[in-house]
Order: structure tokens, then sequence, then C-alpha cells
């Protein structure tokens, strides 16, 4: 038989209590009003801050969003991005539940790894870093444009509606097919078609960040400059080679960039 709190919506918290239950301190609570994450449901007159409801389910949402590894003003963003509270935390949950099966990937992994030296064994690499690994390039992306926009990138993917990065991947499979279309055909790279194709892939990088003209350049230099990448368009996984398409993406995003951007 489950058991309900008999406090009523109305019923406010204060900092400190508010603090206990949600074993955060008071500082934090009140750094997070600083900051406007966070603001209290009204303030004594003897200047004490209050919470209800409203705020305690925000500060749930500010907690799981932070030890999902946003920053503050990511999750910031992520909160007030207009969608419902229930809808939201649908989405956190998924969260939870993929970083539950990270998470048991690696002690799988590590009870391997035990079994292995007690017995005198021995694991090939892959197999030691099995479920190790979150998005291989995060790391690389903060040392290259810094905390601040990849934490707002990864709250743009984070406030996606349900079934949004199924979405977002297939509109990449599209683009990238009607782009190795347009260059099976001879279209240039600056002609209609393929900037049809351009203007797709310029929408499709915005789901996540917002690149001025210079950045949007970059990214297309590091399609052609960077193998991984290279390979990611022109030998992709599972599909027929498609050689040059990287470089015709690249041409076709300057040609975007230098008309629209």
């Amino acid at each position: 038989m489950s058991t309900q709190s008999t406090r009523s919506p109305q019923q406010t918290y204060g900092i400190a209590e508010l603090a206990r239950q949600a074993s955060v301190s008071s500082r934090t609570l009140r750094h997070y009003h600083r900051l406007g994450l966070l603001v209290p449901a009204h303030i004594g007159a003897n200047g004490y801050r209050y919470y209800g409801w409203e705020e305690a389910l925000r500060l749930q949402r500010i907690l799981l969003l932070r030890d999902l590894g946003l920053g503050l003003e990511a999750i910031g963003e992520v909160l007030d991005g207009g969608r419902s509270p229930v809808e939201a935390l649908r989405s956190h949950r998924r969260w939870l539940e993929a970083e539950l099966r990270r998470l048991a990937a690696m002690a799988r992994t590590v009870d391997t790894t035990i079994e292995r030296l007690i017995s005198g064994g021995t694991m090939e690499p892959r197999e030691m870093f099995n479920g190790f690994g979150k998005n291989p390039y995060e790391e690389e992306a903060r040392e290259r444009w810094g905390e601040a926009a990849v934490d707002r990138s990864n709250a743009r993917l984070a406030a996606l509606p349900p079934g949004g990065r199924e979405a977002m991947l297939e509109e990449a499979v599209a683009i990238n097919a009607e782009l190795a279309a347009c260059m099976a055909e001879g279209e240039p790279a600056d002609g209609e078609r393929a900037q049809e194709a351009a203007a797709r892939h310029y929408r499709w990088v915005c789901l996540s960040w917002t690149p001025d003209r210079e950045a949007y350049l970059g990214l297309g230099r590091m399609y052609v400059e960077d193998s991984r990448f290279t390979a990611f368009y022109d030998q992709p996984k599972d599909s027929p080679a498609r050689p040059g398409l990287a470089a015709y993406l690249s041409e076709a995003m300057d040609a975007y960039a230098q008309r629209r951007l």
C-alpha cells in the first residue's frame, strides 16, 4: 500500500527544510536563486525564502539534469523550453534508463575483468572498455568550442520532444542520401537542388547549435580535414561507399554560407 504526503500543493517549505529533504545545502538553493534558476515562491518580511510544490518539482528537475552532466546555464535552457513538466520528466526518465543500461554494461565489464584477474587471464582492450564510452567526440568538442557551447547543444538535444532524436537521425540519413544523389547526377554543389539539401543540413545542425557563417564554414572544412568525418560520409557503415560525398557536402555548405548566412 502506497503512502502519500498529507501536505497540500499550497504548503510552503523554508529553505532549510527543502535543502534537507533534497539533500543539498541552503547555500546551493541561494545560488540557484541568484542565477534565476530556482526562484522561491515568496520571500518573507524577515528575508527568509519559502518554496512550494512547483519549486520543489523544478528543483527535482534541476538535480536530475545536473546529475546527467549538464551545466547550470544549459539546465536553465531546458527548464525554460516550454515543455510540460510531465513530458519533460518522461524525457529525463528515458535518459536515466539509458544511463542505467550504460552502468550495467560497465558493471558487467568490471565483473569480467575481476574474473580474468582471478583466473590469471587477460582481456583485449575493446573488452576492457565495453560500456565506458559516452559521446566519443564530446571531450574534444569541449576543448574546441568550450564548455558553454557544448552544454547548450546538449540542452537543445535534451529538449527535443519524444521521438525527436530518432527523427533527427532519420533526417540526417535522408539529407545524405539526397546529397549523394545530387553528386551522382552531376548537380553542381552550388546548384539549386544541392543548395536545398544544404539548407536542410543547416536546419538539421541548428537542432543542436546555431552556427554563424564562419562556424558553418569551419564545420564544412572539418568534414574534409578530419578523416573520421570524411569516412562517416564517404564510407558509411552498412551502406554502399559514397566517395567524395564529404567534399561535396563541404562545397555545398560553403556556397550556402556565402549566400545565406
